[in-house]
């Protein structure tokens, strides 16, 4: 098969689609052919030699495919040859094929295309695992999302407003901010004009948010906690600001407040099993239901990963990237 690989660590140019062994699929694996994979930031930390992959796992990039299983490996059961699938993956999404635990598999949703379910599995097991299964997100609750605009931030949105919360969202442009609130944000802050302490409290009543969604990291820490409503939860999932800061212990007390930090990659398979089994209970008839869309800004064929790469760098996308596996190689 082809895939994409990464003879040595650096910029977008590091990545090379090359013929590489196919996989096998073990024990409670199937072997999925891949239709399409999306982008997320992880890989390109792991393209620039920062984020490995972890023990096991595929060394190629992707942390999530769609397609179609080619085939069940030992003790497989539940699924069939030539059924339509997505997959939260550790790696590998980023090649003609894929081996997939059966605990990370999802049925394309209803009224979702092939290529198109490729950009859901990363992004809805973690805003789900993180908003409704750490921060306990509530009804009538205020939630504030760092980078509105991206894969998670649009998923965010759409989840929180499902549920009956009120949504807050930061974004680098007035244009991201714009379609932030088609999808149905309620705050809109332009994190580059505005302060986003003062610009939440200002309509939140002097309240602050209840959860917030953080992609930023130590750079927001201190005035994370400073928007924080008494009882706030701020789940971080992100470093893009750094990975040390100083956090005021006196005004997370002030507040019973909780700083909660997560990643998703490298979680044991029975805790991303359960995981999957959540989205695909919550979240799969949300989408069915058109509630939820997924939100895609462009698609590009696997071998130009290099450009989607770029595209996330320069952060003018809105919601996902996705790969498009070529039909012929």
């Amino acid at each position: 098969m082809h895939a994409i690989t990464i003879p040595e660590p650096g910029g977008p140019e590091a990545l090379v689609w090359a013929e590489v062994p196919d996989p096998e699929p073990g024990e409670g694996e199937v072997l999925v052919e891949v239709a399409a994979s999306a982008v997320n930031r992880a890989d390109l930390l792991q393209r620039q030699g920062f984020y490995d992959p972890p023990p096991g796992a595929s060394p190629y990039p992707g942390l999530e495919c769609s397609g179609r299983i080619a085939e069940l490996g030992p003790g497989v059961t539940g699924w069939k040859v030539g059924d339509e699938v997505c997959a939260l993956l550790s790696g590998g999404g980023y090649a003609e094929k894929a081996v997939v635990p059966v605990g990370q598999l999802l049925p394309v949703p209803e009224g979702v295309d092939l290529i198109t379910a490729a950009a859901l599995p990363e992004v809805a097991c973690t805003v789900w695992s993180n908003l409704f299964m750490l921060a306990h997100l509530r009804p009538g609750e205020t939630l504030l999302v760092h980078g509105g605009a991206s894969g998670i931030g649009t998923m965010a949105i759409q989840l929180a407003k499902a549920v009956g919360a009120k949504v807050a969202v930061t974004a680098g442009s007035q244009d991201k901010l714009r379609r932030c609130a088609e999808l149905g944000a309620d705050i809109l802050i332009d994190y580059r004009e505005q302060d986003f302490v003062a610009e939440l409290r200002a309509q939140t009543g002097g309240t602050g948010a209840d959860v917030i969604l953080d992609i930023i990291g130590a750079k927001y820490l201190d005035r994370n906690v400073r928007a924080l409503a008494v009882n706030g939860r701020l789940a971080v999932i992100g470093l893009q600001g750094g990975v040390k800061g100083e956090l005021n212990i006196g005004a997370l007390l002030a507040k019973r407040a909780a700083v909660m930090a997560t990643s998703l990659r490298a979680r044991p398979l029975h805790e991303k099993t359960v995981i999957v089994a959540a989205v695909a209970e919550h979240v799969w008839p949300l989408l069915a239901g058109g509630t939820v869309r997924p939100v895609v800004d462009q698609h590009l064929p696997m071998p130009e990963a290099p450009a989607a790469h770029r595209a996330l760098e320069e952060g003018v996308h809105v919601g996902k990237v996705v790969l498009v596996v070529p039909k012929t190689s």
